[in-house]
């Protein structure tokens, strides 16, 4: 049967930025489907909440966290020894971890968003959170799905912005000088294209070992957002709303499980229309 297929008992998922709100509904898409999960994430306290939150619906004893710097291949090496040191092999990774700037109402986004103002320090800080750090557990993990001929799933989380430039009309706000307009980062756009590229590459380097690599490109998630951001991005959207945090639980299951499994290089467009429009 094709729903025996979704089934991930015995197989474990490792999470980067688990503690994150799309970070901890992949893990319940997983946890549904029998995995087990390492949550990684910059964050003990964060970390210790997240495993919390999933202890009331899952078993405890499926979910396991590690603070990690996805940043940093020291920190993701040391992760993996531990894993091995445990005979805990990861089957699935999904890359997660990214900066993603929140439009609230009460949030100041200042005009240093702006492009002619992005510093380097802050280009370099969110690229080597949002992609060198997808690069690197890829890397050591990939490496490691590859090597014991077990293959395995790398699931690149990218953005409905990697397909579409943001509409920075979104984000503007009245009484404020062209200048100082707050807007979507130049980074997000670049980071989420690049984890297509990545994705791509990926998807044919370990495919003879049986590890296989697609992306997910969410659209915007409801989260209290102000009622005009709100507005106007469903205006934008086909199906006139937002995603609710939980609908992307079921395209993760598929990519992750062996439902999907002559699905390789691909960009799933989880968006409500929007890149159809």
């Amino acid at each position: 049967m094709t729903l025996s297929k979704y089934d991930l008992t015995g197989k474990a998922a490792l999470i980067t930025g688990a503690a994150g709100l799309l970070g901890l509904e992949h893990a319940a898409a997983l946890l549904e489907c029998g995995a087990m999960v390492v949550l990684t994430d910059v964050s003990e306290t964060a970390l210790h909440e997240a495993k919390a939150r999933l202890s009331q619906e899952f078993t405890t004893e499926l979910i396991s966290t590690f603070v990690m710097d996805v940043t940093q291949s020291q920190a993701i090496e040391g992760v993996a020894q531990i894993l091995s040191s445990q005979d805990r092999r990861i089957d699935i990774l999904i890359n997660n971890a990214a900066i993603n700037p929140k439009v609230k109402d009460d949030l100041n986004l200042l005009e240093t968003s702006r492009l002619e103002n992005f510093s380097m320090e802050q280009w370099n800080m969110e690229v080597a959170i949002g992609l060198t750090g997808a690069f690197l557990c890829s890397q050591i993990f990939g490496k490691k799905m590859a090597q014991d001929g077990g293959g395995g799933v790398i699931l690149n989380i990218a953005s409905d912005l990697s397909v579409l430039a943001p509409d920075q009309r979104l984000y503007k706000k009245e009484g404020i000088p062209d200048y100082m307009q707050p807007v979507k980062p130049v980074t997000y756009s670049v980071i989420k294209a690049g984890i297509l590229g990545l994705t791509r590459y990926l998807s044919t380097y370990w495919i003879d070992k049986g590890v296989r690599a697609n992306a997910l490109s969410p659209g915007g998630v409801f989260t209290g957002q102000g009622d005009e951001f709100v507005e106007r991005l469903s205006s934008l959207i086909p199906m006139g709303r937002m995603a609710r945090h939980e609908e992307y639980r079921g395209a993760v299951q598929f990519l992750c499980s062996d439902a999907s499994s002559y699905m390789n290089g691909q960009n799933l467009i989880v968006d409500g229309g929007r890149s159809a429009w």
